[in-house]
């Protein structure tokens, strides 16, 4: 018995006997694999000719000596942290008819929009709560999100002047609402702005993404980007389909000539009939994805002005250092309900937007009900407790620390159930390999945005 703890204590081997258990991932380069401890998400990356040295000596040696801060770290991340943001809808309408869009029709067709009196009670709550919950001098963020918010403007810009300086502010929209006014009120305020826009010519910008007359507006977003471009605080979604996933190197040329800074590739929703339809195949879109991924290094290698790929590079910065996470959207839990929630035009509390066509998954009304009981209900709860180690195969995956198996109300959807592997789990993990192939090769500053050496600690080696 003596033997055995003695040996229990300085295990030489990996994958056997008291040893860490590590798995081999290829990445997609001749010379170079990682091996991933899944666990507590440690891994390293080593020379294929270095592996069997690495499995029983050093790289043993150097997980054994750091894993239970490892663990503690992954632990805070998915388990101790608390909102600090929320997506605000102030209008259930919509002025679009977007094919895919994630939320119900008669929803975005005859709503409700909050007045201007009803959003700021609203956020006279929430800023309570977040004085409460949060340490003192941290302002919460909230995001103006929709359907689309610009239809409630003077309650959205109202809210903005009189809370200025206690939230930081953000806005999704459609862009088509954007006249010089408003570009002008929101700029000047520091407003974080997004804009959707789908494919860098009218055809097939407007074919999904269009009004309730049919008729797109590629044009006019064209116009607001070509106008937002050069504003710090600006990025622009394109919602991947099987309508433009051919496209996206070409995207990535057109929004770099355009000089935006930030873009999103989001692969379509599946959360409603529209989305599923438009759903473009996995090895598709992870040939395509990464081919444009390929196409901001060459960019960048030439200008030496970066096209950040804003999903992917959250992906990145969480294998480089998992607390870099700027979006919390690839862990489990993710961070629907347990970093932000989402709030209705009816005053609604939901574990995120995307949950917001699902009665099922209301937890509370701001206006009725106290944040943290809500946060405790059972709908809440639901989500926040969803975790990889729960779901097939995702418990047995190398790299379910890097991936989450997002979105749960995309899950839900397709599968009706909360447990229960991404739709896009192919494409994740191709994702997940690139990332591991970016740091192999040295090329991680390409891919972030600047300054993330000083947001994120690096928990990588290269062996």
């Amino acid at each position: 018995m003596k033997d055995e703890v003695s040996f229990a204590g300085r295990p030489r081997y990996a994958n056997s006997g008291f040893g860490p258990s590590f798995a081999v991932l290829d990445i997609g380069l001749p010379d170079r694999v990682a091996v991933v401890e899944p666990e507590s998400a440690f891994w390293a990356v080593v020379d294929t000719e270095a592996l069997p040295e690495a499995l029983s000596g050093g790289l043993v040696q150097d997980f054994l000596a750091q894993s239970e801060a490892f663990r503690e770290e992954m632990q805070r991340l998915r388990f101790g942290l608390k909102p600090s943001a929320v997506y605000f809808n102030p209008t259930e309408r919509c002025n679009f008819n977007c094919t895919y869009c994630y939320l119900p029709e008669d929803m975005r067709r005859n709503g409700k929009t909050m007045t201007v009196e009803k959003v700021n009670e609203a956020l006279e709550r929430l800023e309570a709560y977040f004085q409460r919950t949060l340490e003192p001098g941290t302002k919460p963020q909230l995001i103006f999100h929709g359907s689309e918010p610009m239809l409630a403007r003077e309650a959205v810009f109202s809210a903005i002047d009189r809370f200025h300086g206690r939230f930081i502010f953000g806005v999704q929209t459609n862009a088509t609402l954007l006249d010089d006014e408003a570009i002008d009120f929101l700029t000047s305020r520091g407003v974080g702005i997004g804009i959707s826009l789908d494919a860098h010519e009218a055809l097939t910008a407007d074919k999904v993404r269009k009004n309730w007359h049919g008729q797109g507006a590629f044009s006019k977003v064209r116009r607001v980007m070509e106008q937002l471009a050069s504003y710090e605080a600006f990025n622009v979604i394109t919602t991947v389909t099987q309508e433009n996933v051919t496209l996206l190197s070409d995207l990535v040329d057109f929004y770099h000539d355009a000089g935006v800074g930030v873009i999103m590739f989001n692969p379509v929703r599946c959360t409603r009939e529209g989305g599923r339809n438009l759903k473009p195949d996995d090895a598709v879109l992870a040939e395509a994805f990464c081919a444009a991924l390929d196409r901001t290094y060459v960019l960048f290698e030439k200008t030496a002005r970066k096209l950040v790929v804003a999903n992917f590079a959250n992906v990145l910065a969480g294998v480089i250092g998992p607390t870099g996470r700027r979006l919390m959207c690839d862990i489990s839990p993710c961070g629907g309900g347990r970093c932000f929630f989402a709030v209705s035009a009816h005053g609604d509390l939901f574990p995120c937007s995307e949950f917001l066509g699902f009665p099922e998954y209301r937890g509370g009304n701001l206006f009725q009900d106290d944040i943290q009981s809500v946060l405790k209900s059972r709908p809440f709860q639901a989500v926040t407790t969803r975790v990889v180690e729960q779901m097939e195969p995702c418990r047995r995956c190398a790299v379910r620390h890097f991936c989450g198996a997002p979105c749960p109300a995309e899950v839900q959807a397709v599968s009706g159930t909360l447990e229960a592997p991404s739709p896009y789990c192919r494409f994740y993990e191709e994702q997940v390999r690139y990332a591991f192939r970016v740091v192999a090769q040295g090329r991680e500053a390409a891919y972030l945005w600047n300054g993330w050496e000083s947001e994120t600690e690096e928990t990588f080696r290269c062996a």
